[in-house]
């Protein structure tokens, strides 16, 4: 039997999704009765203060489970809880549900009905914010969510992929919002020691521990009437956690060693690529530190969410390069091919590197185009000196990167641990190169060793 795809309605992507409102309604349990209407978004149950649907049932987690509205029903997602999200006997570790389904979570049960009316979810009209680019209906709800937030003070968490663009996201945000005058000062806070992390975002004073030849300001004082922006905020301890939920709160800091507080202005911008609900329930993340951070969530969508923004994104990185036009079709075609692990930013990397080693030509189609994966970039042995010096250091240390990366890498028979001790730096620290470059450790276990790196 053959089927005529042809005859197939299609959907329109770019329409705006209808929404069915929902109702959680607490049918069995000490919370008996409870309820809460979820007309978009997400609503997290759980016996938490802080969650959306309050269970007051002790064999429910704090932050149990997450049930979803999107454009195409219902679903619920268990954020690590400890006895588990069922229904109709099976425990569910994400799952769509059907109207008038029921959630068994510990002692308690949720009914989940679907409201006959619908409403629209609220999409931007722009493929861009700032400095993000995407016309991808993702994209676009995340310019709606970003344009009401950006005017106000409210501390935002954005949670995305590595490489998907936090970073130029909270710029964005700043850029739009009334502090757009002030600093914007970026803080990793995985890359932070922790017994410096106090030094690092609030200061110190001369003399306060050895080495400390001088006052110095912090994070907080350095973003004073700005932004700052927490990246890797899902990497800090405990203890840091703790020090930094009060500076948040009371807007004041303490310099180490300084006999006095000093009252800051600022607005917190945190970025994560873990799920901090899940983190909560293990202890590894501070309940109140996260519903402090949490007045607004953002979810920054992976590259391969965004339909149609891969030649969207290449074709800005390709005239940011040098590229005249448009960057020739066969490029386009073999990006499009590509899963692009590492996000946008694999993308900027893989346009550039093909800038760089000619596999394109510079004025449109007139070199052919031998897109390889990024294993089989060849070294290189003179700097892209057509390009202005900024772009040409650029390319140049990305390209250094690229090439040490894979050649350690082979040395250490893929295992990134050993290459760490190899390159003589962390095994964190490596492994965010190969994200960021987006390699394979695994596949370079056998390739030849290239020698030494350009200038090495």
């Amino acid at each position: 039997m053959s089927f005529d795809d042809s005859l197939t309605t299609r959907v329109d992507a770019n329409a705006p999704p209808r929404i069915f409102s929902v109702a959680l309604t607490v049918i069995d349990g000490p919370s008996r009765g409870r309820r809460v209407d979820v007309a978009r978004g997400a609503a997290r149950l759980g016996s938490s203060s802080g969650a959306d649907l309050v269970l007051d049932d002790p064999t429910v987690s704090r932050l149990h489970c997450e049930v979803r509205v999107r454009a195409r029903g219902v679903s619920v997602r268990d954020l690590g809880s400890t006895n588990g999200t069922f229904s109709s006997g099976i425990r569910l570790r994400e799952a769509e549900l059907p109207p008038g389904a029921v959630l068994r979570l510990g002692q308690s049960a949720v009914r989940v009905d679907v409201g006959a009316d619908d409403v629209f979810d609220e999409v931007a009209s722009g493929s861009s914010f700032g400095e993000l680019l995407g016309a991808s209906l993702p994209m676009r709800r995340l310019y709606a969510l970003l344009a009401r937030v950006a005017p106000s003070d409210a501390t935002l968490l954005v949670r995305g992929e590595t490489g998907s663009g936090k970073e130029v996201l909270a710029r964005s945000v700043h850029a739009a919002s009334p502090r757009r005058a002030g600093p914007f000062v970026a803080v990793d806070c995985g890359a932070i020691p922790e017994q410096l992390f106090e030094s690092e975002m609030f200061g110190h004073v001369r003399g306060a521990f050895t080495g400390a030849i001088a006052d110095r300001m912090g994070a907080f004082e350095e973003a004073h009437r700005g932004t700052l922006f927490l990246d890797e905020i899902g990497e800090l301890p405990l203890s840091s956690q703790a020090k930094l939920l009060r500076a948040i709160e009371t807007r004041t800091l303490r310099r180490v060693g300084a006999p006095g507080t000093r009252a800051v202005d600022v607005r917190i911008v945190a970025a994560t690529h873990r799920r901090l609900d899940e983190a909560v329930n293990t202890g590894g993340f501070r309940e109140d530190l996260y519903y402090r951070l949490a007045q607004v969530e953002a979810h920054l969508p992976p590259l391969r969410e965004r339909e149609g923004d891969v030649a969207l994104l290449a074709r800005q990185f390709f005239r940011a390069r040098g590229g005249q036009g448009e960057p020739p079709a066969e490029l386009l075609a073999s990006l499009a091919r590509r899963s692009f692990p590492g996000n946008v930013r694999e993308l900027r990397h893989v346009v550039a590197r093909a800038l760089l080693l000619g596999t394109i030509g510079r004025g449109g189609p007139a070199s052919p185009v031998a897109l390889a994966a990024p294993v089989d970039v060849p070294a290189i042995d003179v700097p892209a000196l057509h390009l202005p010096i900024k772009a040409a250091r650029e390319a140049w240390i990305e390209q250094f990167e690229l090439i040490y990366a894979r050649n350690v890498l082979a040395r250490a028979g893929g295992n990134v641990t050993h290459a760490a001790e190899l390159a003589g730096t962390n095994r964190r620290h490596l492994q965010r190169i190969v994200a960021r470059l987006g390699l394979d450790p695994r596949s370079l276990s056998g390739i030849e060793d290239e020698g030494d790196p350009p200038g090495g």
